[in-house]
């Protein structure tokens, strides 16, 4: 059976001023895989996945999702990013209202869906993450690790074809990491094309059908988990993952 690309990166050149963040990046993702991007701090991870919903504007190169473009100055944008749900390490939840509220919000202004079928959607997803006792109450009566599963929500209900995560986690409790990385799990046993940038290195290695290394602004390397976690084929790989194992031996 021939697989199908849904987003193709091609070429992707991202500059601040004379600041090269991206260098060339050229990576397809399949329908209902799970790429997990790794690389250190500032190799440009978030920058990529801003660039793949089209809040920042590549400086040159393409973004296609199914065939079509994505830019952050093309008219359609805002059609475009409803295919791409976007999570971000911090929450971005409305303080003055309440968690059902913050849900379905955007399917109802933006995608002009009665308030009764959003709410319908809102609540099936909300049990799935087990948060519907939640409805009422308002983001700051709620744990990091549950406003971090409302966020999750909030991107599902706009019925996106990809998922992207940025370090979702980063700011969570430990406690609260497991809770937050059980629904991305789910949601990758269901099937949903995701791109996931996280330092959680056995997180990566459970979801992943490919992990994308990054360093420098280009992809030094990408494979399969169970290789890339064993036995990384460059040298910049295995300094990488060298640091966690040294992080995780600590008293």
């Amino acid at each position: 059976m021939e697989e199908t690309i849904q987003l193709q990166v091609s070429g992707l050149i991202k500059k601040f001023g004379e600041d090269t963040v991206l260098n060339g990046i050229d990576l397809s993702v399949r329908q209902g895989e799970v790429v997990v991007v790794l690389g250190p701090s500032g190799c440009g991870k978030s920058t990529l996945l801003r660039c793949m919903n089209g809040l920042e504007t590549p400086t040159a190169g393409t973004i296609l999702l199914d065939g079509e473009p994505i830019s952050a100055g093309d008219r359609n944008i805002t059609r475009q990013r409803q295919k791409i749900g976007m999570v971000f390490q911090s929450y971005d939840l409305f303080p003055h209202k309440t968690i059902l509220d913050n849900v379905t919000l955007a399917p109802r202004k933006v995608l002009k869906r009665p308030k009764a079928e959003a709410e319908a959607d809102a609540q099936r997803l909300l049990e799935r993450v087990g948060l519907w006792e939640k409805r009422n109450a308002y983001p700051r009566e709620l744990s990091g690790g549950q406003k971090q599963r409302v966020a999750i929500v909030r991107a599902l209900c706009m019925n996106p074809e990809v998922m992207l995560f940025d370090e979702v986690t980063a700011a969570l409790d430990p406690e609260m990491v497991r809770e937050v990385l059980d629904v991305m799990l789910e949601l990758a046993r269901q099937g949903m094309t995701m791109v996931i940038v996280t330092h959680e290195m056995r997180f990566a290695r459970a979801i992943a059908d490919r992990v994308v290394f990054l360093d420098g602004g280009v992809i030094v390397e990408q494979s399969p988990p169970e290789i890339f976690f064993t036995n990384p084929r460059t040298q910049r790989a295995r300094d990488f993952l060298q640091t966690f194992t040294y992080e995780n031996r600590r008293p």
